[in-house]
């Protein structure tokens, strides 16, 4: 299945609120780390219902944002819950970003990039719409450290790119990208039952529910254009 027939379902369902209730406990985190200025143009690859950017623009007054998807369902539920004239979105490719070189200050992903289907070029795109000094914040639950994520793979059609931290790094800097920094930053909101609890539907033990979200996490890889 294609990416785009993939999440035309999901947004048909609603899912991509969902997605956004379940990203913000560490989404938001990541996004106040972002060296946004006032005016400042925003990218939101892969923006699902397009809550990053409503939050730039809403806390740090960015400027123009746009919020890239390659489902169309997605940019049209995403359009439906702003009528900010300083934010739009649109429909495109990960491999062929509609934007000129160096007409990006800031680039967000979150739970996105992993679906490029040559992540590489993606970099070198990300790399080429960003102006000197701009930064590309990429934001990943499903990563090789991250055992838990592994079985994400078996639950959705969509080929997935499964990176360590430093295939992340290495990555970057192959497509001419400054690494300023990785980290993980733990979800510490997810409820975690007590361990009479378990085993759940989702969890053989606590122990293992605890590793995932207070210790992996969400993997946040910092990038910055020359």
């Amino acid at each position: 299945m294609s990416v785009r027939a993939e999440f035309d379902a999901w947004a048909a369902d609603g899912r991509d609120r969902g997605m956004e209730e379940r990203h913000w406990h560490t989404a938001k985190h990541a996004l106040a780390r972002m060296p946004v200025e006032p005016g400042d143009t925003i990218l939101d690859l892969g923006c699902g219902s397009g809550y990053a950017g409503r939050a730039l623009r809403e806390t740090q007054d960015a400027g123009r944002v746009y919020g890239l998807d390659g489902s169309p369902e997605m940019v049209r539920n995403a359009r439906s819950y702003t009528d900010d004239p300083d934010v739009a979105y649109v429909v495109g490719d990960f491999d062929a970003l509609p934007f000129a070189d160096g007409s990006i200050d800031h680039v967000w992903s979150m739970e996105a990039f992993y679906y490029a289907a040559d992540p590489h070029h993606t970099l070198e795109e990300v790399r080429r719409v960003l102006r000197p000094g701009g930064t590309f914040y990429c934001a990943v639950n499903y990563y090789e450290e991250n055992v838990h994520s592994h079985a994400w793979q078996e639950r959705i059609d969509v080929e997935m790119t499964r990176w360590s931290g430093d295939e992340y790094r290495e990555a970057f800097r192959d497509a001419g990208l400054s690494v300023a920094g990785q980290d993980n930053i733990p979800d510490r909101e997810v409820e975690i039952p007590s361990a009479e609890a378990f085993p759940t539907d989702d969890w053989d033990s606590r122990e293992a529910m605890v590793e995932r979200y207070r210790t992996y996490g969400t993997l946040l890889t910092v990038g910055v254009a020359p």
